[in-house]
């Protein structure tokens, strides 16, 4: 029989999860199934290779992130997964992206770089770390490239402001940093180790002002190998932010959506330590399955200004294609990620 402390205990604890669960487990509360996780992922894949393969036949010297970077990383991340990709596809989007940093390798060197600056070059390099690409002089000549750039900075910052992907310097800080730790030569350590501090330092005080700036503060803050009470707190001021409906806006005055929700999650899990069975995560996975459209695609409106002459990628969406493919790669690796690993 339970004592009187005991009962008191336990009612307490269940007005406290009835006051809260509105907050705590929204409308959507029980985990979704593998099979419907996986049938979501199986729709989504084949929309992310013809918009990668379509990118780079209609921009043949050009890179994207939101076209290559972030397909490569879904697709790889399925794979792992025992989810069938064009393997063929995923080797000329590496090469694709290793040929576009070669050509650039002279100005890299020099501390030039290329369009889009220190947020392009480390998204490229993330591309081939995920593609499984070897370290070799193209690599060494971009890492050169992210040390002596910006290095009067305690950060990095976007050539450009396009919100939500390149807007944020944590965003564009944590690629650069991501990139040298995976491609920096040995020569280079001594000098990276000193911009890793540098940088961490930087973001420890720095203020936020995005679900962007909360999501990549928390992976810059574990690729710089901050303290794990650092860690811990901007995982909390992440997962403090999700929504009664189970997802995230990427601003306070915004809905829900799936580029918010799908970045919010994967650093959840890969840099937070949150694991994919978690409650949290589970909501944000229902929130990602009901927002998926029937053709396998997520629709995010664009909020940036282009500065680019428009192309059709063959992702759907038209003039909001960009956004919407970028959302669909971190919604694809999200959902990718709560299912086992193929086992060798």
């Amino acid at each position: 029989m339970q004592s009187n402390h005991q009962l008191i205990v336990v009612c307490s604890v269940s007005l406290l999860v009835s006051a809260f669960a509105p907050f705590a487990f929204g409308a959507e509360s029980s985990a979704p199934s593998a099979e419907t996780i996986r049938a979501a992922v199986a729709k989504s894949l084949p929309l992310l290779e013809i918009a990668a393969k379509g990118s780079m036949e209609k921009r043949k010297q050009c890179f994207t992130c939101h076209n290559q970077a972030l397909p490569v990383m879904a697709l790889t991340a399925a794979r792992g997964r025992g989810f069938a990709i064009d393997e063929e596809n995923l080797r000329q989007q590496v090469k694709f992206t290793a040929d576009f940093l070669a050509k650039n390798r002279t100005n890299y060197l020099a501390g030039n770089g290329q369009g889009g600056k220190a947020l392009t070059a480390g998204y490229a390099l993330w591309t081939l770390e995920s593609g499984g690409w070897k370290s070799d002089t193209t690599t060494a000549a971009v890492a050169e490239f992210l040390l002596l750039n910006q290095k009067d900075l305690d950060h990095w910052k976007p050539q450009s402001v396009r919100p939500p992907s390149e807007e944020s310097l944590f965003t564009v800080s944590y690629v650069a940093l991501r990139g040298l730790k995976t491609f920096s030569t040995p020569e280079q350590r001594g000098r990276m180790d000193r911009r890793f501090a540098q940088v961490r330092d930087w973001a420890l005080k720095a203020r936020v002002k995005s679900t962007e700036d909360r999501v990549f503060r928390l992976r810059l803050l574990r690729v710089a190998a901050a303290a794990d009470a650092d860690i811990r707190g901007a995982s909390q001021d992440l997962l403090k932010t999700q929504r009664s409906d189970g997802g995230w806006a990427q601003l306070d005055n915004m809905e829900s959506d799936a580029y918010a929700t799908g970045t919010a999650l994967t650093a959840l899990h890969q840099a937070g330590g949150i694991a994919t069975t978690d409650t949290a995560y589970q909501r944000g996975l229902n929130w990602l399955l009901k927002a998926q459209l029937p053709d396998g695609s997520w629709h995010v409106e664009t909020r940036s200004t282009p500065i680019q002459t428009y192309y059709e990628s063959g992702y759907p969406h038209a003039e909001d294609q960009f956004i919407s493919i970028t959302a669909a790669s971190w919604a694809t690796t999200a959902l990718a990620e709560a299912l086992p690993k193929k086992q060798p």
